[in-house]
């Protein structure tokens, strides 16, 4: 079963700044430390091990065995906790919030970049052992982003939720109400041995675990944990303690936002957009009922939208006490991040990639070491029979990845029996329309706007009948654009990336445990192109 790959730049789907990032330019140079190139690893760990407080490591694994502890895990997983423990251990680390069911596709995507990395890392530098973690997102309190996943083009949402749902932790949500998502999906996805699988693993992460931490934990161990992933939640006071004193710059110096405006202002003026705005302080109060921002007016702070306040004194007691309800926001989740784990390098989206590019300043006045950051594999998955419509509708995989309209219409030119591209005529007409310019100008200069005016709507003319033209061809040809439609909206559901929609699920209870494997052999993190996997016989 073949694989094949395009450029991200021809997918259409990346942003500048990541095309830009991925081609090493050099206006990007000094947002980040180090490229990721397996060569530059050496350096990284180099530094790593000499600034990293190794002391963290043994609260890490004390962690990590407790919040296991109710799990019957692989051996590969415990020998990678028990490996934490290590001073020539280092992690690389993927995150993700705690989609229904894993979410959309990259979910696997971001988790099997990180696994391979490893591996790759390990045939390199076999002196030190590397350890793929994945990061679970359990402070967000965004829970319309997680609460549904998409299958066979229908939407399965959670609605019977935890009253808390949108106003604390997602990590904290009862998992009450998820019967009824279990009794729908059930329903959807038919018999055999890989549809019970499926039913056995929504059921026992959902139906059998009491909060959303443990139900995703449970999910990620029984896809990954074989191939040695770790997964943590960093909402633990044994945790939060060692970020103490970077949230007190935080909340008296508010120096992530001082840092990061510079940067934002920089990016902006080399023409890229800016992923995330800093507040000026950005961390959360967190309990079981609320994760609120925490805001400094006249020199007290509060809770927005509660009575809670404190003095400056008062707040950095209650942040001594209880380090584990002051939550970070996305602009310092990532030094907490780097605080605690000894980590080489973290692997994500676009979007995520973008932010941590406004962070490496911030990183440098907190001296924390600067991890290297990897975008994720991206994957479009097809069948052998869709790709056999492809080559018959004759259209290129480049061409796969164009809007809709335009896919169409270069498709009905390309097999019109007649010529529907007026470029030829366009350019005479302009060239007839020069000799004019060159007329007025000899004779009477003030007949230039009339020539300008007659030349712009006999080429608007043109345009109208081409469009025309092109239409009736439509009309004409309604089987071929009807099989093009088709089989793109297969292909990229809802007009987007099928990563960013589809569930595994969809997949999996076709092709069983062949999906990860086959992602996991061709899905290599330092090869940046866009892979297309094709699954099943034509």
């Amino acid at each position: 079963m073949p694989t094949d790959c395009i450029s991200y730049s021809e997918t259409n789907y990346f942003s500048s700044l990541i095309l830009d990032y991925l081609s090493e330019k050099s206006d990007l140079k000094d947002f980040y430390k180090r490229f990721p190139k397996l060569e530059n690893f050496g350096e990284q760990i180099g530094e790593m091990k000499n600034s990293y407080d190794h002391g963290i490591r043994k609260d890490l694994v004390k962690v990590l065995k407790k919040q296991y502890s109710s799990l019957d895990i692989s051996d590969s997983a415990k020998q990678n906790i028990e490996l934490l423990e290590s001073e020539d251990t280092f992690t690389v680390v993927t995150g993700h919030q705690l989609n229904l069911f894993t979410g959309p596709l990259y979910f696997l995507y971001k988790i099997i970049s990180t696994i391979n990395l490893t591996k790759e890392l390990k045939q390199k530098y076999p002196e030190n052992d590397f350890v793929p973690v994945y990061w679970m997102a359990t402070e967000d309190h965004d829970f319309e982003e997680i609460n549904f996943f998409n299958l066979h083009g229908k939407k399965f949402k959670w609605n019977q939720a935890d009253e808390r749902a949108g106003k604390t932790a997602v990590g904290y949500l009862s998992t009450e109400g998820l019967d009824e998502v279990f009794n729908l999906f059930s329903a959807e996805i038919g018999g055999g041995e890989n549809a019970e699988f499926l039913r056995s693993l929504f059921k026992e992460a959902y139906l059998e675990h009491d909060n959303l931490t443990d139900a995703t934990r449970f999910i990620g161990d029984k896809l990954f944990g074989k191939y040695g992933l770790v997964i943590i939640d960093a909402q633990d006071a044994e945790l939060k303690k060692h970020f103490i004193p970077y949230a007190e710059n935080e909340l008296t110096g508010q120096l992530s936002c001082k840092k990061a405006s510079v940067v934002m202002e920089r990016m902006i003026s080399l023409g890229y957009s800016v992923q995330v705005n800093p507040r000026e302080i950005n961390l959360f109060y967190l309990t079981d009922e609320i994760r609120e921002r925490i805001i400094e007016k006249e020199g007290k702070f509060y809770v927005n939208g509660t009575p809670i306040s404190w003095s400056k004194e008062e707040i950095l007691k209650e942040l001594r006490e209880h380090p584990e309800r002051f939550s970070p926001n996305v602009m310092l989740r990532p030094l907490y991040q780097e605080v605690l784990l000894p980590n080489l390098c973290y692997i994500g989206g676009g979007g995520e990639l973008a932010y941590w590019l406004e962070l490496k300043s911030y990183f440098e006045a907190e001296n924390v070491t600067f991890p290297i950051l990897l975008l994720r594999n991206s994957a479009l998955l097809q069948t052998a029979k869709q790709n056999k419509k492809r080559k018959n509708l004759n259209i290129s995989l480049k061409e796969l990845f164009l809007k809709q309209h335009e896919l169409i219409n270069r498709k009905v030119r390309n097999i019109s029996n007649i010529d529907i591209d007026f470029s030829d005529q366009k350019q005479h007409l302009v060239e007839q329309f020069q000799h004019m310019y060159e007329l007025a100008e000899k004779t009477d200069i003030s007949f230039i706007g009339a020539v300008k005016a007659q030349e712009v709507k006999q080429l608007k003319g043109l345009d109208n009948l081409e469009k025309r033209l092109l239409k009736a061809q439509k009309r004409k040809l309604k089987d071929e654009v009807e099989r093009i439609a088709q089989l793109q909206n297969e292909l990229f559901p809802n007009k987007s990336l099928q990563e960013r929609q589809t569930n595994f699920s969809e997949f999996y209870v076709e092709y069983g445990d062949e999906l990860i494997t086959r992602l996991m052999e061709n899905l290599d993190p330092l090869e940046s192109n866009f892979k297309i996997l094709t699954f099943g016989k034509e």
